[in-house]
């Protein structure tokens, strides 16, 4: 179904800018490329509201081309970013231009998508090798076919896309050729379509593939009868579209879409005038990851921006675990942390993480620890804390949030009743064990 017009917008006789296609002489991304032009155009969608997402190789060029919306990442991936910008509107039309390159790297993203049956448009740009990076061959090139890494000729089957997505229960499957004249019906067909499309279109390599192979437009439609693949419409099936179904669902189990979000309301006053670097080190298991996640959230109820990076190893439960934590009255651009104003060492397993950091700190920062990490070697100010004075019992799982909330309070971002409405707002399954262990934090400070 095609998206109308606002009335603002005039017909469109082209989606494609005023910029030349940068492709070999003959490549068949140039002839795909003005099919896809075509079939927009059929259309008449709302540029605003088409993404053509890209990743590596000379079909990741593509997207610049037109006058759309674009994404391009890391080669493999275009249908889960894809998928992802599908689930965060569903009323956009996304379409994927991918190579055979791209999609033997990124085959189980478009299983899963096929599976799901999201509702992106796949035209995958299939010329039998990686064309960009010297002509190797690719999960598609046919057996005894010659290329860059297969000079006595390719021993593998080549893949059957179409066969496999559409097993896999993929909506609408095609497959044909860059010369096909009614390739730009089949594609507004797709990209008209509810569901997951995908359409393996075969095309010439003129700068690798033709001439390894003495291989034209004759021997492409010969290799097409006789390789055994079915070609045209393959499966075309009513199928559930998967964003919208989950945005169904969300209004069915939390009363409303899960989108648009709402924002969250400050309640407390700030102490902030400039960004500030916060990092928590201690082991894994022992709740330091939900200790700054409370932080975190105490920063947003004071109107901060924040940001919480974690570092664990993969046993979860074992071993390090450090929370990066930046707090910002202004939007915050780059995530990481070279020095920290001030960090939390809760454990020897988060010493070994942070010793870099211990390294960097100046006196004007502050490193707040307990009793056994006094002598640890920085030019920070220290300031050494007993959780055991504190009027809770210490246990593995509070200590991390003891520390934390004397930490705050001596650092004093922001009030430390921001962090216990964080916590019951947030956390609220632990809010009775947790607040009075903010309580408690205020007897471990010196002067208290």
């Amino acid at each position: 179904m095609a998206i109308a017009l606002e009335p603002a917008l005039k017909p469109l006789t082209t989606y494609k800018n005023e910029r030349p296609d940068p492709f070999c002489p003959g490549c068949g991304h140039t002839f795909i490329l003005n099919h896809l032009d075509a079939a927009l155009t059929k259309l008449q969608l709302d540029p605003r509201q088409v993404v053509l997402v890209t990743d590596i190789g000379c079909v990741g060029l593509s997207d610049q081309y037109f006058v759309t919306n674009a994404f391009h990442g890391l080669h493999g991936r275009s249908v889960a970013y894809a998928t992802g910008i599908k689930l965060a509107n569903p009323d956009l039309k996304v379409i994927v231009m991918m190579g055979d390159g791209g999609l033997g790297i990124g085959g189980t993203h478009i299983l899963n998508a096929a599976r799901r049956n999201i509702g992106i448009t796949v035209l995958v740009f299939n010329n039998f090798n990686f064309g960009m990076t010297g002509g190797e061959h690719s999960v598609t090139t046919p057996m005894g076919m010659i290329t860059a890494s297969t000079r006595a000729g390719n021993l593998e089957n080549p893949l059957d896309i179409c066969a496999t997505v559409a097993v896999n229960g993929a909506g609408y499957v095609y497959r044909g050729t860059s010369f096909d004249r009614d390739l730009p019906d089949r594609i507004a067909e797709a990209i008209a379509y509810e569901g997951f499309a995908l359409l393996d279109i075969w095309e010439l390599c003129t700068a690798y593939f033709v001439v390894n192979n003495d291989f034209g437009r004759k021997e492409l439609m010969a290799t097409l009868e006789t390789i055994g693949m079915q070609a045209g419409l393959i499966q075309k099936r009513e199928v559930r579209e998967y964003a919208r179904g989950l945005r169904a669902q969300g209004a069915q189990v939390f009363g409303q879409p899960t989108l648009p979000l709402r924002p969250i309301e400050p309640l407390f006053p700030a102490r902030l005038d400039r960004k500030f670097h916060l990092i928590i080190a201690g082991s894994a298991g022992a709740k330091v990851r939900s200790a700054a996640q409370a932080t975190g959230y105490a920063g947003v109820l004071s109107g901060l921006w924040v940001t919480q990076a974690d570092d664990y190893p993969t046993t979860v439960k074992s071993g390090h675990s450090v929370s990066e934590l930046i707090f910002s009255p202004e939007e915050i651009r780059y995530t990481g942390i070279s020095k920290p104003d001030a960090l939390v060492l809760l454990s020897e397993d988060g010493l070994g993480k942070v010793r870099h950091h211990l390294a960097a700190m100046t006196p004007e920062d502050v490193l707040v620890t307990t009793p056994e990490f006094a002598d640890v070697p920085t030019r920070a100010r220290k300031l050494i804390l007993n959780p055991q004075v504190g009027s809770v019992r210490i246990t593995r799982t509070n200590r991390s949030l003891i520390v934390t909330a004397a930490a705050l309070r001596h650092l004093d971002l922001f009030p430390i009743a921001a962090l216990s409405e964080a916590v019951r707002r947030f956390q609220p399954r632990f809010a009775d064990e947790n607040l009075p262990v903010i309580e408690a934090s205020a007897a471990l400070l010196p002067d208290r």
